[in-house]
């Protein structure tokens, strides 16, 4: 079940980072969508090698969610950062 977690806690988080920094993104809802999820895939992957909680032992971990929220709201607003004016 590690991959279909990764994925959902990828989707899922990525969803909570677009709920908290709202606006168009260049890429619309499905580019948003891919790039919060490599976002909390990186967030999630750090946090399985520095904090020692792999999601696949805890998914409901609050370390993990923190760290995967916090990876795809990095991405977002980099991506608006570097895309930003693509959709205007």
């Amino acid at each position: 079940m590690g991959v279909i977690a990764w994925v959902v806690l990828g989707l899922l988080a990525g969803a909570i980072a677009k709920a908290i920094l709202p606006g168009r993104d260049p890429g619309g809802l499905i580019g948003t969508t891919f790039i919060g999820i490599a976002g909390a895939f990186i967030g999630g992957w750090l946090s399985a090698k520095l904090l020692d909680r792999p999601v696949e032992r805890e998914f409901f971990d609050a370390a993990t969610w923190g760290s995967a929220i916090a990876g795809a709201l990095v991405l977002l607003i980099g991506y608006r950062i570097f895309f930003g004016n693509s959709r205007d």
